[in-house]
């Protein structure tokens, strides 16, 4: 048991960089983001094209995240140059990607066997093999985190913040929200990519549907953290994403572990989620009907 639930954290870190970067477009620049599907599923397929072709696999992997920040720009430029509505903007670019990492593979899925990975290149150094995966997922969130607090500190990332909270405040002060709002998507979907690449090399393939309900798991990641670190400062609300990704992992595993299939997991999520966003409005209900009592007492 000690083991899945060690595999579940360690998949949880890897995913929750995934997860800070729907944080970007879902909550900072509150953006219905669908590209993170396929920029995910480009990231997987960039990642494990180029380490067959002979490139280092930390090469790949920022190469990879390269393509993740081209795929948040086609769906910021469709919705800020075309005036193309955000969620039907995602949905294009979305689609089109798929199209796009079938002829970057070649094929629906390719396998990185017998083929040096930045997992496998820790191992054969002498670094113990079951905790290769936890080590590098610590390092990159760490960086990722790290890079996000300074980033969103600077006068474009509050910016990019005011243009998800208040555009039309944020406009009268000068600030070009197109703008920002390309580079949130650009951002995100960077870091979206980035999770892809690293999770195909830690499995040791890069398949076309790796991508399909990244979006979903984003969100739960996001809603747990926020259900777990309510009311805090920026630096613990991107850590409450990755401990969000890590619980939603660690559920799925004893889940899985007492016997749901796997293929009703999308099922399982759909709900887990749906609970999850339920969760405000259900403390706003309590909250009321304890008003309403301690009126009725008084």
């Amino acid at each position: 048991m000690f083991w899945i639930i060690q595999s579940a954290i360690s998949q949880g870190i890897l995913w929750g960089i995934m997860a800070l970067g729907v944080y970007i477009t879902f909550r900072v620049l509150n953006f219905a983001d669908l590209t993170v599907d396929g920029s995910f599923a480009l990231g997987g397929a960039l990642s494990a094209v180029l380490i067959r072709s002979g490139v280092h696999p930390l090469l790949a992997v920022l190469i990879a995240m390269i393509g993740g920040l081209a795929a948040g720009f086609c769906t910021g430029f469709l919705n800020t140059k075309l005036r193309i509505p955000g969620l039907l903007a995602s949905i294009l670019t979305q689609i089109a990607l798929y199209s796009i990492n079938l002829r970057i593979m070649g094929s629906p899925n390719l396998s990185l066997l017998r083929i040096d990975t930045l997992f496998t290149s820790l191992a054969d150094i002498g670094f113990p093999e079951r905790w290769v995966t936890m080590a590098l997922a610590l390092v990159f969130t760490a960086a990722v985190i790290a890079l996000m607090y300074w980033f969103f500190g600077t006068e474009i990332g509050s910016a990019i913040r005011a243009t998800g909270n208040n555009p039309m405040m944020i406009r009268a002060l000068g600030v070009h929200t197109d703008t920002t709002t390309i580079l949130g998507l650009v951002f995100g979907n960077g870091l979206v990519a980035l999770s892809g690449g690293l999770i195909a090399q830690q499995q040791g393939y890069g398949d076309i549907g790796m991508g399909t309900g990244a979006i979903v798991i984003g969100l739960a990641a996001i809603i747990i953290g926020e259900v777990l670190f309510p009311q805090t400062n920026f630096m613990l609300r991107l850590t409450g994403v990755i401990v969000g990704a890590v619980v939603y992992r660690i559920v799925i595993a004893l889940v899985l572990k007492m016997g749901l299939r796997s293929t009703d997991m999308k099922l399982f999520t759909a709900i887990l989620v749906a609970l999850a966003l339920y969760l405000p409005t259900l403390r706003g209900h309590a909250r009321q009907f304890s008003l309403r009592r301690r009126n009725g007492h008084a």
